[in-house]
């Protein structure tokens, strides 16, 4: 399998992938760095990876869902303000040759991730 980073998105309240959700990826080494802004597709995923064989990098990074604003846009009543708004999951990619994946379960009211395949 190439190396890479990618992610996907589930949303658990509604027993969905989470179509249109806005992730920024950002590199923490050093000065923070905005590396890039995604949304998700209908099958909650990038549709590309986030890194690509080529540009893979050791290095501590973060990518921060917006999920407040995806439960909002979805019409689902949220607080004021919201109980979740912008999650950050920071990770490291310890081994550039290889494939990492972060996923996302989220509800208005709790997530989870880990390193999927």
């Amino acid at each position: 399998m190439p190396a890479q980073l990618t992610t996907h998105v589930l949303d658990t309240m509604h027993g969905t992938p989470a179509a249109g959700l806005k992730i920024e990826f950002w590199r923490l080494d050093g000065e923070p760095q905005h590396i890039k802004t995604v949304t998700t597709n209908a099958d909650g995923r990038t549709d590309e990876p986030l890194l690509t064989q080529g540009a893979m990098l050791e290095g501590h990074f973060e990518l921060r869902f917006h999920v407040s604003d995806y439960f909002a846009a979805k019409r689902v009543s949220l607080p004021e303000p919201p109980f979740l708004d912008i999650i950050p999951v920071r990770f490291a990619i310890f081994d550039a040759s290889s494939k990492y994946h972060v996923p996302l379960l989220v509800s208005p009211w709790a997530y989870s991730t880990y390193r999927g395949s």
